[in-house]
């Protein structure tokens, strides 16, 4: 087992960007399995603090993905499209990561 390096300035926002959008991801992901649900429940589930869930969903129904109702929070018609999307742009990230490690090798 190799030594985690420490974190650099070079790489530190894309990782703290990408744990976000994992942590966005994985509440989504148990909205749609769990909906309605509310916050105490999703700390539970997820293991997040209540204020980062309430942090991820401010920013998902920023996005539109998600609404509040009287029992929770629940997703829109926009999930799909939202997903399909992702699964896009991560494709590309992929690729372009596995070019940059190509490149260091």
């Amino acid at each position: 087992m190799t030594a985690k390096a420490p974190r650099s300035a070079l790489t530190s926002k894309i990782e703290t960007e990408i744990d976000l959008l994992q942590r966005h991801v994985a509440m989504l992901k148990a909205i749609m399995d769990s909906e309605p649900i509310g916050i105490i429940r999703l700390s539970e589930m997820l293991k997040y603090p209540q204020h980062k869930v309430r942090y991820s969903l401010r920013i998902l129904e920023q996005e539109g993905l998600i609404e509040p109702s009287p029992d929770g929070a629940v997703t829109t018609e926009k999930i799909q499209e939202f997903l399909d999307h992702l699964k896009d742009i991560l494709e590309t990230m992929s690729g372009t990561v596995n070019e940059l490690r190509d490149s260091i090798e």
